[in-house]
């Protein structure tokens, strides 16, 4: 892939932020993904690329846009790309105003990116000083004085982001039995895989179940970082585990790693605040202008952009809700 092409995928994950940003705290989900959705599409089509979705919105029959193998950018005649994509990470942050709404996605060589089915995987997740020091399958106090040592730390200082969720019970238990600190989150574990591989969070660890598609989406930007995720599908009925096959996952019990769910040489990373995060700002409004805060990375390189923009939404194309602060009658 040429190295022009990370700047090409910020403006998608630019546009979708700038149409979801208007729905903070509206209380309407729906109405801030089918923004951001619609953005990206539109924008994906102006990028030299010959993408085919392999994480996204649904099957065909679901999603109108950003489908499960849809083709999208200008060169269809160009080299195959992966595109995993998450217009919205956070639809509830944003509905109700809540930090670390994020627009994502990942780009990598065709066949690379897993093509998870939509269910859950449970998940472990460090930066690139802890890479090495983690095992899915060990103890909650392993794993944690392990990271720790690895980090020079003790582990009460150690900081671990969990989802929210009742089914974390236990595992939270864990943790503060070790003397850990816990950082619960109500969503976006992409977010939190992430901030494990950046200096300045304060996060150390991401532990717990989440999304399946999040973690291959978190894989991709710790492989730009040199993290680590480890994870294992669970799969929760029938459907899921023919869903499994039909993506040719033959042991869906199985360990994965960091270049199972991402084995391209050469994958980049973009993401977009929505939202006021510890990753990144959210979009700030001003009249007919926006300000947006991204970061694009390339695993291929190493290289870590930070990207502040100014944008005249007046003069965004016409695909754009210019709009979309105004309810209709």
């Amino acid at each position: 892939m040429q190295r022009e092409l990370a700047i090409e995928i910020v403006r998608v994950t630019e546009a979708a932020a700038l149409s979801a940003a208007p729905w903070m705290g509206k209380g309407r989900k729906k109405s801030a993904d089918k923004a951001a959705v619609d953005a990206m599409r539109a924008t994906f089509e102006t990028v030299n690329i010959n993408g085919k979705v392999v994480i996204g919105e649904g099957k065909k029959d679901e999603a109108p846009r950003l489908y499960i193998g849809e083709e999208i950018g200008s060169n269809q005649t160009g080299p195959k790309l992966d595109i995993a994509v998450d217009p919205v990470e956070g639809t509830s942050l944003v509905a109700k105003g809540l930090p670390n709404a994020l627009a994502l996605l990942a780009v990598a060589e065709e066949g690379t990116l897993f093509q998870a089915p939509d269910t859950y995987m449970e998940k472990i997740a460090v930066g690139p000083k802890a890479e090495g020091k983690i095992d899915l399958d060990a103890s909650v106090a392993d794993n944690l004085y392990n990271v720790a040592d690895a980090l020079n730390k003790d582990v009460r200082d150690l900081t671990v982001i969990v989802l929210d969720r009742p089914r974390h019970d236990e595992l939270i238990s864990d943790i503060r039995e070790v003397g850990a600190r816990i950082k619960l989150i109500s969503d976006g574990d992409v977010a939190g895989g992430i901030a494990t591989g950046m200096d300045n969070t304060g996060v150390d660890i991401l532990m717990g179940i989440g999304g399946a598609t999040e973690g291959v989406l978190t894989a991709a930007a710790l492989k730009c970082l040199g993290g680590e995720i480890q994870a294992r599908l669970k799969l929760r009925n029938e459907e899921d585990y023919q869903e499994a096959k039909e993506y040719g996952i033959e042991n869906p019990e199985r360990l994965l790693f960091t270049d199972d769910l991402a084995s391209g040489n050469d994958t980049m990373f973009a993401v977009t605040g929505i939202t006021d995060g510890e990753l990144l700002k959210g979009v700030m409004y001003s009249g007919t202008q926006a300000a947006t805060q991204s970061i694009v990375m390339r695993s291929k390189t190493g290289t870590v952009r930070y990207i502040q923009a100014e944008h005249k939404i007046v003069q965004k194309p016409d695909y754009f809700p210019k709009d979309i602060f105004r309810e209709k009658k």
